[in-house]
């Protein structure tokens, strides 16, 4: 195999840990002997041991003299695990192929220096920029210590999320769906407005059928705590809900919130709202690494106004509806002049059963 066929394995063995391991990194690795595969391994859960153990743990003693494909520079220091430099030391590899630095402070190189340093060849950058894309959330947090936002929509054609009536189910088909459950299942939180709840009355969980998924975080921006005790977010796992509201909220309200099992969160006011970029932070001092956007347009828009929206995956149904007063996805005071448009960049568009699927990254 060649290298750049085995990094392709070592990103696929690294997805396995989607959902899983959040704050850490999705790291994959191979163990390769005269062509073939003697070892693999990932990142299997946080706390869990590091993909390189993993994969030199199947390979064994026939790990002597073999190269070792990782996607994410080995570690060097002692965390919740040992560093893994010097595990691959011991067990005799001969040559480490890395995928990308560790933007780590850490790290960053200094797992490259170490090993170099103890005779090993070290080569990087095999599909960096397909590794730095498969990282992008442990990317953001562990340099800025924000989550990457994820802001998530579907339509109609012609840009409505709802009906006049605020009717909004189902926009999209099943396969967009499911690719919307799965993309909340790799995510640590998703997040909604108080209006989402209140008119559409919305699970917010992970909803796929085989392995064991790993529960979001269901985080609800209710300035006031408009949102019913009856709704389903705080009758299905409250313990997984976190309710970001302000001093406006009544001190009876928030008690029975969190006698019922579930967080409150009082922040700052901005606007006479819940103040995002303050929510945000302290979402990060949390170990809030991502957060899923899905509602509803104020909220939307006021994150997008903040500069907090990393990455925009929008579903577009083939579907009409029309209707001067039925909602879009992003809402709020808008913007008035074309050229202050908020641009995405690094577009992708694919088709999704009859829906069109478009992703692209803010700049």
């Amino acid at each position: 195999m060649t290298a750049t066929k085995t990094m392709k394995r070592v990103l696929a063995l690294a997805a396995r840990g989607a959902g899983f391991v959040s704050p850490n990194p999705l790291v994959g690795a191979v163990v390769m002997k005269d062509g073939v595969i003697i070892g693999e391994g990932w990142h299997t859960e946080f706390g869990a041991a590091h993909a390189e153990v993993n994969a030199i743990a199947q390979a064994g003693a026939q790990a002597e003299g073999a190269e070792l494909y990782v996607n994410l520079e080995p570690c060097c220091h002692q965390g919740k695990t040992p560093p893994c430099t010097g595990l691959i030391i011991r067990s005799g590899i001969k040559k480490v192929t890395i995928g990308m630095q560790d933007p780590n402070p850490l790290v960053n190189g200094k797992g490259t220096a170490f090993l170099r340093q103890h005779g090993i060849e070290v080569q990087t950058g095999i599909l960096e920029k397909e590794c730095k894309k498969l990282n992008e959330v442990f990317i953001k947090f562990i340099t800025t210590h924000k989550p990457f936002v994820i802001f998530k929509f579907a339509m109609t054609l012609d840009g409505k999320i709802a009906t006049v009536d605020n009717a909004s189910r189902w926009i999209t088909g099943v396969k967009s769906r499911n690719i919307v459950h799965r993309l909340r299942h790799g995510m640590s939180s998703v997040m909604v407005g108080a209006d989402t709840v209140i008119y559409d009355d919305p699970l917010l969980n992970v909803r796929l059928t085989g392995k064991k998924r790993k529960m979001p975080l269901k985080i609800i921006a209710d300035s006031g705590l408009r949102v019913p005790l009856e709704a389903r977010v705080l009758t299905n796992e409250p313990q997984l809900c976190l309710f970001a509201t302000t001093g406006k909220a009544a001190t009876d309200k928030i008690n029975e919130i969190r006698r019922r099992g579930a967080q409150v969160l009082v922040c700052n006011e901005k606007d006479q709202r819940v103040d995002l970029p303050f929510l945000f932070s302290r979402l990060g001092d949390m170990d809030i690494d991502s957060v899923l956007l899905e509602g509803g347009s104020t909220l939307a828009f006021s994150a997008l106004k903040d500069g907090l929206v990393d990455k925009v995956i929008a579903f577009v149904a083939p579907k009409i509806l029309g209707g001067a007063s039925a909602p879009s996805p992003v809402g709020g005071s808008g913007i008035r002049a074309m050229e202050d448009a908020l641009n995405l960049s690094d577009m992708r568009v694919r088709k999704v059963g009859e829906d069109l699927m478009i992703e692209g990254y803010l700049k």
